[in-house]
């Protein structure tokens, strides 16, 4: 079975947003991973000095096929550091993995699909 990991930034840290709403909109498109036969895991992050240690954590778990780095972490102009970041880190911890960009919260698998 191929297995996905999917980056972002988490819902509960942007001000002004319903995180918990964004939370359960992420959590349904990591379960239609398993509509596709894929096996998927989510990692959230937030732009700090845990960062670092959440991604490593995450990465080194197991052997990914394809990491999907999310647009909340690519597209803030403020978070392009977390966004150098992250993809070094997955470079480094996981080059075995193909790394895809998801457009939206709501296009995960087809992202990771594109790379299977």
């Amino acid at each position: 079975m191929a297995s996905v990991l999917v980056v972002g930034y988490d819902p509960h840290a942007i001000p002004g947003v319903d995180g918990t709403s964004l939370r359960a909109a992420l959590d349904a498109e990591l379960g239609r991973f398993g509509d596709h036969g894929i096996d998927a895991a989510m990692a959230l992050v937030v732009f700090d000095e845990s960062a670092e240690t959440t991604l490593v954590a995450a990465l080194t778990e197991r052997p990914w096929d394809v990491v999907v780095v999310g647009g909340g972490i690519r597209k803030a102009e403020q978070l392009l550091p977390l966004f150098e970041q992250t993809v070094n880190l997955i470079r480094r911890h996981a080059p075995q993995a193909a790394i895809a960009f998801n457009t939206s919260g709501g296009d995960s698998v087809e992202a990771a699909t594109r790379w299977l």
